[in-house]
């Protein structure tokens, strides 16, 4: 269903901007007509100018930069009419105030009561115009999803009296709240157990990655007894850098202890397990910034790296520009790129971390270790999606294989975007041995659990220092 969420978003994007774009057309035309005729009189002639043009086509991704920032747009297939309205009246509200002190406040005006006007006006238009095409949307949506038509591959993790009963709830709502059962998987000791409905085993717990890969699983629910509880943990670190949704049966006590979210009032109450994530509107700014700051750093650092990489060409065999793959994002690889530090046949004999003293490094690598000017083409991999400016490190799969025996739990780091700087990396600088790259996990788990913008500032602003300083490796 990922696709058909794909298809939802593009069409609220697409609503959008049309919606803003009509709006501000019919707002430049009351202008015209209603007030400005007013205070030239009535030879003045309308003339449809390049303003025009422009404010039809850039104000609006004004307001959907601010409706993305409102968070209209992720998860589209999981929206309430209800909150959505609430919302939209005061996202829009907010948006429009911004709006007319920035382009409407200075014009010239007969009476101030034309302020008044024009503002009840734009937001009339951009409200309904915005609005009323997302309703239709949503509803449309909504219908599917109570029809069973549309919804998330669910897969249910458990095979005893919970996930019976779980099943036969999700079957039985008076209002379907999208979840499509794909299948169950049993957990250890329960291979030959049956939940005592129509609904296929594919597998035991040990499996789930499989499944989940095979099927296009959306959705994961852990129905498990209390004496299975041990081994929730092993299946959460599991699963919870793919890209699903993992939610649990709770047991009384998370209902007493406030953990459960309240879905739709005819769904099933579940526990959602998860880091709190980064507000909408500070991850929107953060993926601005991402993106703006790595293509300014590039742009002016461009002497410098030309400078770099005619030095690393004269100075020996081996390319300018050093590539290896790296786990990002969902587990997924890629290619990480840095200006090359060390000799060419620098892991001949295998898989090497660096240390202080490495005589792999070259003299004007360890310069370039030194004030990070070797992970100047790291901002390349944030232009391309593949890493954040703030976020843990990526890490080779040969080290992930050791850290997870030791730490289970190091999935998560992979539930988001890889940084060129990061928590750990400021307080231990970069990781010579296993240990280090295990205490440097602690800072990844601690910076998942406190994501912000503030956190990401105060990380660039100790990184800096730590460039200018010259302390890295």
């Amino acid at each position: 269903m990922k696709k058909f969420a794909r298809t939802i978003r593009l069409s609220y994007i697409l609503a959008d901007f049309t919606g803003s774009s009509v709006a501000w057309g019919l707002f430049y035309l009351f202008r015209k007509y209603f007030i400005e005729t007013k205070l030239y009189g009535d030879y003045f002639r309308m003339e449809l100018g390049v303003k025009f043009y422009l404010g039809i086509s850039l104000i609006p991704l004004f307001f959907l930069v601010v409706f993305a920032m409102a968070g209209f747009y992720s998860d589209p297939l999981r929206r309430s009419r209800l909150l959505e309205s609430g919302k939209s009246l005061a996202v829009t509200l907010a948006a429009v105030v911004v709006l007319f002190f920035l382009l409407i406040l200075d014009d010239v005006i007969g009476h101030y009561s034309t302020y008044y006007r024009s503002f009840g006006v734009l937001f009339l238009l951009e409200f309904m115009l915005t609005y009323i095409p997302r309703l239709i949307i949503t509803s449309v949506v909504s219908g599917k999803i109570h029809r069973r038509e549309a919804g998330f591959r669910t897969l249910i993790v458990g095979s005893r009296e919970k996930a019976a009963r779980l099943i036969s709830e999700i079957r039985s709502e008076k209002m379907p709240a999208g979840n499509l059962l794909t299948g169950f998987l049993t957990v250890s000791g329960d291979s030959k157990r049956q939940p005592d409905v129509d609904i296929r085993r594919l597998g035991g717990a040990d499996e789930i990655i499989r499944v989940i890969e095979e099927h296009e699983i959306d959705e994961v629910i852990l129905a498990m007894e209390e004496d299975e509880y041990g081994q929730v943990e092993e299946i959460v670190n599991t699963v919870c850098y793919r890209d699903v949704v993992v939610r649990a049966v709770p047991s009384m006590r998370g209902i007493i202890s406030g953990h459960v979210e309240a879905g739709p009032i005819y769904a099933t109450p579940l526990l959602r397990v998860s880091y709190p994530e980064m507000p909408r509107w500070q991850y929107m700014i953060k993926l601005l910034l991402d993106y703006s700051l790595s293509a300014l750093v590039l742009i002016l650092l461009s002497p410098l790296m030309a400078v770099l990489a005619l030095l690393i060409r004269i100075s020996g065999k081996g390319p300018v520009i050093f590539r290896q793959e790296r786990i990002g994002m969902h587990g997924k690889p890629f290619m990480i790129y840095k200006l090359r530090s060390m000799e060419e046949d620098a892991e001949s004999s295998g898989p090497q971390l660096a240390v202080k003293g490495d005589t792999r490094i070259t003299p004007l690598g360890r310069f370039m270790r030194k004030h990070r000017f070797d992970e100047i083409p790291n901002f390349i991999n944030v232009l391309r999606g593949e890493m954040s400016l703030v976020g843990p490190r990526p890490e080779r799969s040969h080290y992930i294989e050791q850290i997870r025996v030791k730490a289970p739990w190091f999935n998560r780091v992979l539930a988001v975007k890889p940084g060129i700087t990061c928590w750990g990396q400021v307080k231990l600088g970069y990781a010579s041995n296993l240990d280090t790259m295990l205490e440097r996990l602690s800072y990844d788990l601690l910076y998942l659990e406190n994501m912000s913008l503030f956190l990401d500032m105060k990380i660039i602003f100790y990184t800096l220092g730590t460039i200018i300083k010259g302390k890295g490796l």
